[in-house]
């Protein structure tokens, strides 16, 4: 695979998603052909609204679909693979874990198998699994290293442990060039899930309204701007040309752990706006951590990944992005949301 990804054809699965769409972006920008499981998608996306579905390769394949997944590899010449593809919203795992697991851990543990199978006559693809700060659980020890145990309890950190494992196994037990990223809490622009703190507190200051806090401020993490997240990912595939890369994990963020709270109220100052936010939640909201960073000393040492974005800077562009986003009348498309 070498530097560059000119000569790579990549699978991207969840590349209608916010991350996925600015991953799927940079591969296409350095050359690859991206593949892509065609889905349901959000018509004003990123994906959809800035050209980007049209540039890469659309397959009626479904990423649960072991079989359907072989096909797309083989027909295709596949041969690196991102699965970002995910169930991401905790409240919807919390109300419903079967079909979260579902998504987040029969889904990946079908593409590894694909995978698997579809090497067997060949070189298998490198695999990048997205994983999460998340699996670790609730520590008392911070930041998380990649030695620590993975301790989730909740529905979604229990998903991503769970893929995390399955994922690291096939490196082991099947010789797969596979590795799991543990990214901190990522946003930036094109993030249309308005439950996410990000997000929302951009929707509301452009529309002039108070950001609405569901917790009392105090829950801590680490926060990781997109293109910086990209880096990151492209970093984890490289590493994979080496066999003393497959089964890693590894931890991305950015390193500056903040409150919620202060986190808004950076938004508030990019924004201009002199208003307070509404605090409306107890301490920790249900299923959720109280604190929660990884470390990301590994990465920065081995692979020679760093975040280019600070928090500010990064906020700033994200801003930005929502500015431009929710004008032209798009303030009615994005209705408030449960």
């Amino acid at each position: 695979m070498g530097e560059g990804f000119g000569n790579t054809t990549a699978l991207v699965t969840g590349a209608q998603g916010f991350i996925g769409c600015w991953l799927a972006e940079r591969l296409l920008g350095e050359g690859a052909r991206v593949v892509v499981p065609r889905r349901s998608v959000e018509p004003r996306s990123r994906f959809m609204v800035e050209g980007i579905a049209e540039r890469c390769v659309l397959v009626d394949a479904d990423v649960l679909d072991q079989r359907a997944m072989e096909r797309t590899l083989a027909d295709h010449g596949v041969n690196l693979v991102f699965h970002l593809a995910a169930q991401p919203i905790v409240g919807i795992a919390n109300r419903s874990p079967y079909s979260t697991w579902e998504s987040n851990v029969r889904a990946t543990y079908s593409l590894l198998e694909a995978c698997r199978t579809v090497g067997g006559s060949g070189e298998p693809p490198r695999v990048v699994v997205a994983s999460s700060d998340h699996a670790y659980g609730d520590h008392e020890e911070l930041p998380h290293r990649e030695d620590f145990a993975l301790k989730a309890l909740y529905p979604y950190d229990v998903s991503k442990a769970c893929a995390d494992i399955v994922a690291r196994s096939y490196a082991d037990a099947a010789g797969l060039p596979v590795a799991v990223t543990r990214m901190a809490n990522t946003f930036g622009g094109g993030d249309l899930n308005w439950s996410r703190i990000v997000p929302d507190t951009a929707r509301a200051l452009i529309a002039g309204r108070p950001p609405v806090i569901r917790s009392d401020g105090t829950p801590e993490r680490d926060y990781l701007y997109v293109e910086d997240a990209v880096d990151a990912y492209l970093a984890v595939a490289r590493s994979l040309d080496d066999p003393a890369g497959h089964g890693a994990a590894w931890n991305v963020g950015m390193g500056t752990p903040v409150s919620v709270l202060g986190l808004v109220r950076i938004l508030i100052a990019i924004s201009g706006h002199d208003v307070e936010p509404d605090i409306r939640g107890p301490a920790v909201p249900p299923a959720e951590i109280d604190r929660l960073y990884p470390d990301s000393a590994a990465i920065r040492e081995r692979l020679g990944w760093a975040p280019a974005w600070n928090l500010e800077r990064g906020l700033e562009a994200t801003y930005r992005w929502y500015e431009r986003y929710l004008s032209g009348g798009a303030a009615a498309f994005v209705a408030d949301v449960a």
